[in-house]
């Protein structure tokens, strides 16, 4: 179990080790290293998902370890209250960014081993703290420093906790 603590709560996830171990270990070194404390969600949209795990307060970039194989192919679907990998046009591209959905996601979920196919990789789901995720999608959003959708007043990561 993993507790986010944020500035607005607490956020408790059971990460998937049997089906996507490698997405749940790369999830569990950074959560280990105290990487995502003093990092913000830094995207959230209504009806969508809450997004963070990479920026600081000032929206600057943290230095990230190398990405990893994607394993959507092998964790479940993208539906509300799952936590799941953030990452760029490319498949394998994942590194140290997340996602809560705060929807049924179902079109990010794995189709094919194609570019378009592959999805996001759930590795995980919040056991408590939905409350918390719902007031950070509620959050009003702007943008700034050339990131859209960014909550007007940060929500902070203050610490993590492993157990």
């Amino acid at each position: 179990m993993i507790t986010l603590s944020t500035n607005l709560g607490d956020i408790v996830i059971e990460l998937d080790m049997e089906n996507t171990p490698v997405t749940a270990k790369n999830f569990l070194r950074y959560c280990n290293e105290g990487f995502y404390e003093g990092t913000i969600f830094h995207r959230t949209i209504k009806g969508f998902m809450v997004q963070g795990g990479g920026l600081d307060v000032l929206l600057k970039e943290k230095p990230e370890h190398d990405p990893i194989a994607n394993e959507a192919n092998r964790g479940g679907s993208n539906q509300i209250g799952t936590i799941a990998m953030a990452r760029t046009d490319a498949p394998h591209s994942a590194s140290s960014q997340f996602f809560i959905n705060t929807a049924d996601n179902k079109f990010l979920d794995h189709t094919a081993t194609t570019n378009a196919g592959w999805g996001y990789c759930v590795f995980g789901k919040v056991v408590a703290g939905m409350d918390v995720v719902t007031e950070i999608e509620k959050s009003p959003t702007g943008s700034r420093e050339g990131h859209d959708d960014v909550p007007v007043v940060p929500v902070v990561i203050e610490k993590v906790t492993v157990a």
